[in-house]
């Protein structure tokens, strides 16, 4: 979501006629876009903010702004110890990042927090990294409650963006070029579930209900459900669009429709980021996850038994409060069964606001959450090296990203299964190129491949911003 949001701001500053840098030394502008997942967020900030104090003093002119969601949540704090900052704004203007730089150059510092939002990111003008694929924000917020997660506190609650708007957004992508997309939302597949339970709570629907909502459902019994699945199938059949992926859905709202359209439509990729945080329902009790460790099982059995050779990753948190040897235990024994493709891991960090901060009679020491983590690893790193194990001798369709970071006559390209592939090639490929790579060997993280043929060359256009006056 941060990328999202970041992508935006780049977008606005350049519409103002601005152009990146990458030495902050040279930069008129530097913004730092937070996230407050984690302790070591708000550390790395306020490390990064004193040493820009200096470049401040040596250059008053210089402009240095702070977004994101530790601005949401630490505004005073910020503003305390680090004076020397223009601009501190939160996550619900974005859209103000550039009007408020310019108000700060004759106001001086300013600090600017929405508790709802002006306007959904990707409706503002964007300057991405990659030329082939984007993020589409579908919803902003989160309506659940889970235990450790400060998302509620600063993003709000849970807001649909309007069904049409979306795939109109899509077709516009698909027009430029872009063949990949990943739909984006802190709960994503509860997506729509806000906008149909208002039109059902309505006697007669409103003349742009379908716009609102999609054919399908005017068309059906008109219940307050979610409509990822609807949607997922909409963006899907966009001329020109030939992946579709989603990031983060929740395990309680993943429904059986959603792994039909997975099974039945070609352009969603094979891949699932299905969060487990813990292999304990105890500590998922605590959590407030909604679901048992059997209930996540069913689910990814049921997602594998639909979609042939489905990757399969996760998010799993060690140490939260209570946590005994044998929740952790517990935790291992589901990693292994599910053999996840690949994890994100952290150890636990309490955040202020959160349920699961006042639990500090339960904190689990940090030695033993290392030792815990270094376990976790060994077992997802197995299956993970498996899974790409698996892979070899098989020939796999990727999208061309660039030049390996390591060997620049050695591409990367990345699978539907969301797997790196290291090829070299003769020549430059375009990227958001599509080739057909024979894999020959396999790492823990990545594969090696040899190029068999360039399928379809990448047509993404870019747009030139317009200066706004």
């Amino acid at each position: 979501m941060n990328v999202h949001d970041s992508e935006r701001i780049s977008g606005l500053l350049e519409t103002d006629g601005m152009q990146e840098t990458d030495s902050m030394e040279e930069a008129d502008v530097i913004v730092l876009n937070t996230c407050c997942i984690r302790e070591n967020a708000d550390n790395k900030l306020y490390g990064q903010l004193g040493n820009l104090k200096r470049l401040k003093e040596e250059r008053p002119d210089l402009q240095i702004a702070v977004a994101g969601c530790l601005a949401q949540k630490d505004r005073d704090l910020i503003r305390e110890r680090a004076p020397h900052v223009d601009v501190v704004l939160g996550t619900h203007n974005v859209s103000r990042t550039s009007e408020l730089l310019q108000e700060a150059k004759t106001k001086g510092p300013i600090t600017e927090i929405l508790e709802e939002s002006e306007a959904f990111p990707s409706a503002l003008p964007v300057k991405r990294d990659a030329k082939h694929c984007a993020w589409v924000t579908i919803q902003i917020g989160c309506d659940n409650s889970c235990a450790f997660c400060i998302v509620p506190a600063v993003r709000g609650r849970e807001i649909s963006r309007p069904f049409g708007e979306l795939v109109k957004e899509v077709e516009s992508l698909a027009k430029d070029g872009l063949s990949e997309i990943t739909l984006l939302g802190q709960n994503v597949n509860s997506y729509g579930r806000d906008l149909t339970r208002a039109l059902r709570a309505q006697k007669d629907l409103p003349g742009e209900a379908s716009l609102l909502v999609g054919e399908k459902w005017i068309n059906s019994k008109q219940t307050a459900r979610p409509l990822f699945t609807d949607l997922l199938r909409a963006v899907s059949a966009v001329e020109g669009i030939r992946r579709v992926r989603y990031t983060s859905p929740h395990p309680k709202d993943l429904r059986p429709e959603t792994i039909r359209a997975m099974a039945d439509v070609d352009e969603i990729c094979e891949h699932l980021h299905l969060p487990l945080q813990s292999g304990s329902d105890r500590i998922l009790s605590s959590m407030h996850r909604g679901y048992t460790a059997s209930r996540y099982l069913e689910k990814v059995e049921a997602a594998r038994l639909a979609i042939p050779e489905l990757a399969v990753s996760t998010d799993i948190i060690i140490g939260f409060p209570g946590e005994t040897e044998g929740d952790f235990e517990a935790t291992l024994e589901v990693a292994a069964e599910v053999g996840f493709d690949y994890a994100f891991t952290y150890v636990y960090s309490p955040r202020p606001g959160t349920e699961a901060a006042e639990f500090g009679d339960r904190f689990v020491p940090s030695s033993v959450s290392a030792e815990r983590m270094q376990r976790l690893r060994a077992v997802i790193e197995r299956s993970s090296r498996l899974g790409n194990e698996s892979r070899v001798g098989q020939v796999e369709e990727v999208v061309v990203e660039g030049p390996s970071k390591k060997d620049p006559n050695v591409l990367t390209g990345r699978t539907r299964h969301n797997r790196l592939v290291h090829f070299p090639s003769p020549s430059p490929i375009r990227q958001g190129s599509y080739a057909l790579a024979r894999i020959i060997s396999a790492k823990t993280f990545s594969l090696q491949g040899e190029l068999i043929e360039v399928t379809a060359i990448s047509k993404h256009r870019t747009r030139i911003p317009v200066v706004s006056s």
